[in-house]
């Protein structure tokens, strides 16, 4: 009896054992995913590299002119503004009127002119009739000499007049005391100092106008005490607005101001950009990206290669076209398509970051 129950036993041992192998030689064929043809020309294959952690720092700011390539338009003289003819924004071009004004001091000019042309004509009148009696030898030598002299002095200050209103533009003033403002250059209004009826001081210093031609623009970005250490001259920023959420303007710092603002705690900085098409207007909010190298290193693959499941990020290893593995690698932080992995993988291994979630079902099933 105890025979037949130790054969019964070796049976049913045997039975399992063998059914367990063909159990694992299964599940090992059910694993062997392979590569074909077809799907390797679908996947693309990274190296996994060593390389520095870049850091993006967020901050917000708004677009301004390049204040390096503007004119600023003053006023010739004092008066009243009679009419304005650009508003702030306004595109114009060079020679085009800005404003008109009404001035006490080219009335007094058009007088004086009027005076000295008088004065000029007098005293050639005594020049030519002192030239006659000196040649008649009635006049002495000296007499007529100061007629001349005379005359010299009218047309000189009559020539001096004429240049005064000449530096308000030829055909921009009139004898009645009015005189515009032309645009020197083309371009945008960006600043506006004057509406219709203003007055214009004798001690007024404030330009009426900014034109700019916009090719260029400023953007002013704020930053914290905390991320200071992390803005340097000539880093890269990305610049995205409201108006263009699609579109990313690239540019690099180039000031930092050596002050913090008093009220806010908080230091500017300057981007400058290149504004193809005239997209970005001054005062336009602007949301910043600041890139920036750490000193620290770290394995990094493309973001796009990581697949996310069950709260946990996978790659695909790639040792062979038939030696596939699902790994989980912890990642330190993503960074502009860069995904930095703190542990799970290694400088030099290899990896699917392209159609890798085909892959990665095949191999988890």
């Amino acid at each position: 009896m105890k025979k037949s129950h130790v054969n019964l036993f070796l049976l049913l041992s045997i039975a399992l054992f063998t059914a367990c192998g063909a159990k694992e030689r299964e599940v090992e064929k059910k694993e062997k995913v392979c590569i074909s043809d077809t799907l390797q020309k679908m996947i693309r294959i990274d190296t996994v590299k060593s390389s520095n952690i870049d850091d993006e720092l967020v901050l917000s700011g708004e677009i301004g002119f390049d204040e390096n390539n503007v004119v600023k338009v003053y006023p010739f003289s004092s008066g009243q503004v009679l009419e304005v003819r650009a508003s702030l924004g306004d595109k114009v071009k060079q020679g085009q009127t800005l404003a008109t004004i009404r001035s006490a001091d080219i009335v007094g000019n058009y007088s004086d002119l009027s005076v000295a042309e008088h004065d000029v004509a007098i005293a050639k009148r005594q020049l030519d009739n002192q030239e006659s009696l000196f040649k008649s030898g009635i006049a002495s030598e000296r007499e007529y000499a100061e007629a001349k002299i005379n005359y010299e002095k009218a047309l000189s200050a009559q020539n001096k007049i004429k240049d005064q209103i000449a530096i308000n533009g030829k055909g921009n003033t009139n004898a009645n005391g009015t005189y515009v403002i032309k645009a020197p250059r083309s371009g945008y209004v960006v600043e506006k100092k004057i509406n219709a009826g203003n007055f214009i001081r004798q001690d007024n210093t404030e330009n009426l106008f900014t034109i700019s031609d916009l090719k260029d623009v400023w953007v002013w970005a704020n930053v914290y005490e905390i991320d200071i250490s992390k803005v340097k001259l000539g880093y890269t920023a990305s610049v995205s607005t409201l108006a263009y959420p699609d579109k990313v303007f690239k540019g690099e710092i180039d000031k930092i101001s050596d002050m913090l603002d008093p009220q806010t705690k908080v230091m500017r900085i300057r981007i400058s950009l290149p504004n193809a098409g005239g997209l970005l207007k001054p005062e336009m909010f602007a949301n910043v990206k600041v890139m920036n190298k750490e000193g620290r290193k770290a394995v990094s693959i493309p973001s796009s290669a990581m697949v996310f499941s069950s709260s946990k990020n996978f790659v695909v290893l790639y040792k062979g076209r038939c030696e596939l593995e699902v790994r989980e690698v912890s990642v330190l932080k993503n960074v502009n398509g860069v995904a930095y992995i703190s542990s799970g993988l290694q400088a030099g291994e290899q990896i699917i970051s392209h159609n890798q979630i085909l892959l990665y079902n095949a191999l988890i099933e």
